[in-house]
């Protein structure tokens, strides 16, 4: 009995790959762009915040005005980061498993803290609920206001981190888990939630980094309440740009502290 003749098997061609000239050269490109944009700033306000001498940076930093500026900054911040994570997950959930009149309209408008002046904010609360109030509320210059602002400009970054992962979110476990009794709170806690984790915590991350150095949306809006970016701006103001460079400086560690910290966290699957 003849065998059965087998079709002599073609080699694997590799993937198309396109890339900008050699390997080194992209490379190049990135890392010169990347230190134009970003490193080279950084190290030049480095040196700036030490420009004086470690003890009057020190000084700068440890003033009662910048720790109580620093304290109210980052409570606030994490206060404005724990709304994100709850109304974010909450808004992505509804535009990715709802359908209703205006969706789109509602998606586009996730957007608009991006294309929109972040003065613009504190202006809008401003008419609401300034001395002028339509509804006769005026917390203008409290930290109520400053949080409301802060929810405005960072309001995109948890929905948008959430969407994709919902969107792909495989719907069967969820189906199977109901097939064997569990809850809608059991299936939303034990099978939704850890999936969403890394992208809820990557959102988090982007929106007190945001919130943390916010200055456009705040400034009309802050009046006595001390917030870090505003007491950069008057230090600029009164002639103390190395004083401005410190407080900025530390700024800047803490939000690259929190961006580090969150990624640990959603990488290796940590509870919320």
């Amino acid at each position: 009995m003849a065998g059965t003749a087998t079709a002599p098997r073609l080699p694997r061609q590799a993937a198309f790959r396109p890339r900008l000239g050699s390997a080194l050269l992209s490379r190049g490109i990135v890392v010169t762009w990347l230190s134009v944009i970003v490193l080279i700033p950084i190290v030049a306000l480095t040196l700036k915040a030490f420009s004086t001498g470690p003890i009057e940076f020190w000084d700068a930093v440890s003033s009662p005005q910048a720790v109580e500026a620093f304290r109210t900054t980052v409570l606030l911040s994490l206060i404005v980061t724990a709304i994100n994570c709850v109304m974010g997950t909450a808004i992505a959930w509804v535009l990715v498993r709802d359908e209703f009149p205006g969706k789109g309209l509602l998606n586009a408008t996730i957007d608009l803290p991006f294309a929109l002046p972040t003065i613009v904010a504190g202006l809008t609360l401003i008419a609401l609920y300034g001395n002028d109030s339509p509804f006769g509320i005026d917390i203008v210059r409290t930290p109520v206001a400053v949080v409301m602002a802060l929810l405005f400009v960072t309001l995109p970054f948890v929905v948008r981190s959430v969407q994709p992962t919902l969107i792909e979110l495989d719907k069967d476990m969820e189906e199977a888990a109901a097939s064997l009794g569990a809850g809608n709170l059991t299936i939303f806690r034990r099978i939704i939630v850890p999936n969403l984790r890394p992208a809820i915590l990557s959102g988090a991350a982007l929106a007190f980094a945001r919130a943390i150095g916010e200055f456009g949306s705040i400034v009309l809006l802050a009046g006595n309440v001390k917030i870090a970016s505003v007491y950069i701006f008057a230090k600029i103001d009164s002639g103390d740009p190395e004083g401005a460079a410190a407080i900025s400086v530390v700024l800047l560690l803490i939000s690259v502290g929190i961006l580090l910290l969150m990624g640990r966290f959603a990488k290796r699957g940590l509870p919320i």
